[in-house]
């Protein structure tokens, strides 16, 4: 069977796109969320049982927003087994299109502007098309989030056709710290001890593009890739700049990490005949206000790092290597340099004081523990959790080093260091090797349903093993070993105060995961935009034969 659902998938989208929910930004995800809710309200199924759609307000969470969710109870027969439909409804922020930017939930207004701009042939071919539907959120990800609210309504109208339970949780919070599925977690829980659910898999639909310019294919992903944000705090020793060999520049040896981290494909990670993109910098910088002819006492350095097959604890240890290597670089640069310019200026050269300093936040931490105990314990526990309260919307980065700056009043020894730490949420690699009969159905049916409706797409519709982009579905399984989650912990400054990854409560769903998902081009550009027969057509027909193969 072959559903008819573009024009409606078409017209929710349009409706979502039109409701501007950028992160953070008061009152949009909640109104979005509410836009959900409404639509899932008015449909008879819904009229009848009222305790199974519900809008829920984000837990422990300093922005005031919700995500909503929809569930319907198949009359086939009496099977607990019950899928999870995933997708966000937030966006990131619309100061890219400019002059522009009151258009930028304006879907049917945007092409005639783009076609006035200076934008690329690209763009305009695609607009001549018809093809394609622009606007902030339209490919990330409120088309997906369509896809779904449109199978809820078919499945409440036709719940014969289940022998099990499906549930949309549209949820908020995905662009920044994923508030929205962490809240989702606890909600999957209750409706499992409320309903006695069984959940057998996720299903997400987050978006796709081409690899390239050339690549036609379409994609399906099971699994997901991992990441972590491997990061340095780095103190150095300050001198004037006319005494330039007196000290040693942080901002060294960060650049020197850059260098041996940076687009390193020797730190590419492999798994299933898939590689990932190599770690990049996000941020780098060191904390002088303003100017002044002393170098920087401090800087610090984090990097994107992806994973496939490496555990939290690997990345670590691989990442310490480089700093171990990086500070060692520097020493003897600086050696050699000072000893070229002592020859140059006829003056006697003697070894700078130098020497590799390099620690874990675990291992720093421990080190400040054996020597003073639990008054030093309990002052850094106090001091992050004071910070939280007084700081809730300080960024979990900035967070982290003001607990390290705080530790490091603590140190005996004040010569030059480097802490690695993890600075930022963790999202879990999930890989599917058809190890476990829940993996094995979902691989099974995912590839039946594709195989049903290439027939009716015009490009090839291939599948990949990791999922990536970050996303919401590394919430729903843990593929790593529980232990190494306890390495996370332990070189995570905000661990139990910002932040906490809840291992209990992702084992409580853990299922494999698919991403079927949206499918267009310019993902958190301003020229987003949705392929409209692939998304609204073919995904939400994947998806539809999924479930039906799923709960036959």
């Amino acid at each position: 069977m072959y559903i008819n659902c573009y024009e409606e998938v078409k017209n929710i989208t349009k409706e979502l796109v039109s409701v501007p929910s950028i992160v953070r930004v008061p009152n949009g995800e909640t109104n979005c969320a509410k836009k959900i809710y409404d639509y899932y309200r008015e449909l008879d199924y819904f009229k009848k049982h009222s305790d199974r759609v519900n809008m829920v307000k984000t837990i422990n969470d300093f922005v005031d927003r919700h995500s909503t969710y929809a569930y319907v109870k198949g009359t086939k027969g009496n099977s607990n087994k019950t899928i999870i439909l995933i997708g966000h409804l937030d966006t990131v922020g619309v100061d890219d299109f400019g002059s522009i930017k009151k258009y930028a939930f304006s879907p049917d207004e945007l092409p005639e502007l783009f076609m006035n701009m200076n934008v690329s042939e690209e763009v305009k071919e695609d607009i001549l098309s018809g093809e394609y539907m622009f606007g902030r959120g339209a490919l990330d990800m409120k088309s997906g989030v369509a896809g779904h609210m449109y199978l809820i309504k078919y499945f409440s109208e036709h719940p014969e056709e289940l022998d099990g339970n499906i549930i949309a949780y549209a949820e908020c919070d995905e662009e920044d710290n994923s508030m929205g599925i962490l809240t989702g977690l606890k909600e999957f829980k209750k409706l499992k001890e409320k309903e006695d659910f069984e959940y057998i898999a996720c299903i997400n639909a987050d978006y796709s593009t081409g690899y390239n310019l050339t690549d036609i294919n379409r994609y399906v992903y099971f699994g997901s890739i991992g990441k972590l944000l491997p990061s340095f705090y780095v103190v150095g020793k300050e001198t004037h700049v006319g005494q330039a060999y007196g000290g040693l520049d942080p901002n060294l040896i960060v650049s020197e990490l850059t260098r041996l981290i940076e687009l390193n494909t020797d730190l590419c990670d492999e798994a299933q005949g898939e590689v990932t993109i190599p770690p990049i910098s996000l941020k780098q910088s060191d904390f002088k206000e303003g100017y002044t002819v002393q170098t920087a006492i401090a800087a610090y350095v984090y990097y994107n790092f992806f994973t496939h097959s490496m555990s939290p604890a690997d990345v670590m240890k691989i990442c310490k290597q480089k700093a171990i290597e990086a500070f060692d670089n520097v020493v003897k640069y600086t050696n050699e340099s000072y000893k070229k310019y002592c020859e140059m200026s006829h003056v006697a050269y003697t070894k700078l004081p130098w020497k590799t300093r390099v620690y874990t936040w675990e291992e720093f931490y421990d080190e400040l523990k054996e020597k003073h105990g639990e008054k030093f314990t309990d002052h850094i526990f106090n001091f992050a959790k004071g910070l939280n309260e007084k700081e809730p919307t300080l960024d979990l980065r900035l967070f982290s080093i003001k607990v390290i700056e705080e530790a490091w009043k603590w140190a005996d020894d004040k010569s030059p260091a480097i802490i690695e730490f993890f600075g930022s949420v963790f999202s879990a690699r999930i890989e599917m090797t058809g190890k476990t009969e829940k993996e094995k159905m979902l691989l099974s049916s995912v590839n039946h349903s594709i195989e049903k409706v290439q027939k009716h797409c015009e490009n090839p519709i291939k599948v990949r093993m990791f999922y990536p982009y970050i996303s919401d579905s590394s919430f729903m399984a843990l593929s790593d070993d529980v232990e190494t989650i306890e390495t996370l912990g332990k070189n995570m400054p905000s661990w139990k105060t910002k932040y906490f990854y809840n291992v209990d409560e992702v084992l409580e769903i853990n299922v494999p995961v698919v991403n079927i998902g949206t499918f267009g081009k310019d993902g958190h550009k301003f020229t987003e935009r949705v392929h409209m027969k692939y998304t609204f057509e073919n995904v939400p027909n994947m998806t539809y034969l999924t479930i039906c193969e799923l709960l036959k």
